[in-house]
């Protein structure tokens, strides 16, 4: 009997014995049962440590303004795994998806039935979706890292590094220099690399040199700088632009679109102005500073997880307080820096609320949390089982005019985001 979409998703995330194998050889020898060609005539690669789902957004909304058929693959996913594959900004089928597992499927088992991830069938899936399309332009999103992440098995034209922080340092390395090379596995020889910091870290600049790849880096080879509430200005060598303020929120989305157009202009079919401008201002991506309004409290969701997010989170309310408290509910998984995240955030907090994630994989249950942060501004914070049970008793803490942030986790976002919109 023919699978559903969910029973495909179930399936594969049993198969494999560990949730994260880093590594290339197992994608390979599937896609070369596949045979899949190149998944479009122009491949993108966007690694980072945070920005990386903004960035292709951004990417992808200017190369549809440009009237380019274009690809995105991202994740993780909030609601529904459909929202990982999209063509032409929309998302794809669950019978494509289907049919898309079916094919990996049938070559996993020909190629002397390889064992593979849950990440790594669903880029293969999302890779033979684009190679089924004439596509202009395909976006790849890493996974994790970059030099081992299943995405790395297409050569992209077009390499982005946005930022390199501290973050599954069991898998990538516990300092900034390790975790750059991991994630600079990206750039091809002769290249462009597009870095979206002002100063990466020296294994990025020494891998692009030993390869030959062009290092691109903001605020060195493109510049950007805000001009208004409005406007801002993006300008390289003989080139400048003045463009309408993204719609995400944050300083960081100003850089995230910086480093987009830079990308795309370093492609050999680079866009016009006026497709760039429409782009930016079009491109939206949910649970990025993402605000909502309960009688009088803004309630803002955001999918930061570690401690750098948190700190663009901190510089964004310390530029746009409000005149009540902020409170903070927070739930996250076990393999991050909880306590990083709370240091960094505690100067613009008035409240904690702390939150369990105990129905998901990795997830920390609030007393583990709650644990973990012993000696922080959150250690006498509220417990609660759930993120909605959270927001809930926030929310009755709260009046008008205070803000409740809620973050941690892709999946705190997405109750939080589930709650609000009526989901649950």
């Amino acid at each position: 009997m023919k699978r559903t979409l969910d029973q495909w998703l179930a399936w594969i995330e049993g198969r494999h014995p560990k949730s994260i194998d880093m590594g290339l050889e197992r994608v390979r020898a599937v896609t070369g049962q596949m045979q899949l060609p190149r998944p479009a005539r122009h491949v993108i690669t966007v690694a980072g440590t945070n920005g990386k789902g903004s960035t292709v957004a951004f990417i992808e909304a200017i190369a549809i303004e440009q009237g380019w058929r274009t690809g995105a693959y991202t994740s993780p996913h909030l609601f529904h795994y459909s929202e990982r594959v999209r063509i032409d900004g929309r998302p794809a089928s669950d019978d494509a998806l289907v049919e898309a597992f079916e094919a990996v499927e049938a070559a996993r088992t020909s190629a002397a039935d390889v064992s593979l991830t849950y990440f790594e069938y669903g880029t293969l899936a999302a890779l033979w979706l684009f190679a089924r399309q004439p596509l202009d332009l395909v976006v790849l999103e890493v996974g994790l890292g970059g030099r081992l992440d299943a995405t790395n098995i297409v050569d992209a034209d077009v390499a982005v590094v946005t930022t390199v922080d501290l973050d599954h340092s069991d898998w990538l390395g516990a300092d900034r220099e390790a975790i750059g090379r991991e994630k600079a596995g990206v750039a091809r020889p002769w290249k462009p690399l597009i870095l979206g910091e002002d100063d990466p870290p020296a294994s990025v600049l020494r891998h692009a040199y030993a390869i030959g790849a062009s290092a691109i880096r903001a605020n060195c080879d493109f510049m950007f700088a805000q001009l208004d509430p409005t406007q801002w200005r993006w300008r390289d060598v003989g080139h400048e632009m003045t463009l309408p303020v993204p719609a995400m929120r944050g300083a960081a989305q100003l850089r995230n679109a910086a480093a987009a157009i830079a990308a795309l202009r370093a492609l050999d079919a680079p866009v016009s102005d006026p497709a760039v401008a429409r782009g930016v201002a079009a491109a939206r991506i949910p649970g990025r500073l993402e605000a909502f309004e309960l009688d009088g409290v803004e309630v803002v969701v955001d999918v930061g997880h570690n401690p750098q997010a948190a700190q663009e989170v901190a510089a964004w309310l310390h530029s746009a307080p409000v005149r009540g408290s902020t409170r903070v509910v927070l739930a996250a998984l076990a393999d991050k820096d909880v306590a990083g995240v709370v240091e960094a955030l505690s100067g613009q907090v008035q409240d904690w609320h702390l939150a369990g994630l105990e129905h998901v994989a990795r997830g920390l249950a609030v007393d583990a949390l709650a644990g973990r942060l012993a000696g922080t501004a959150a250690a006498s914070a509220a417990r609660h089982a759930s993120v909605p049970e959270a927001i809930r008793a926030a929310r009755a803490a709260a009046s008008a005019g205070d803000r409740i942030v809620v973050l941690g986790s892709f999946h705190t976002a997405a109750a939080a985001l589930g709650l609000l919109h009526g989901r649950h």
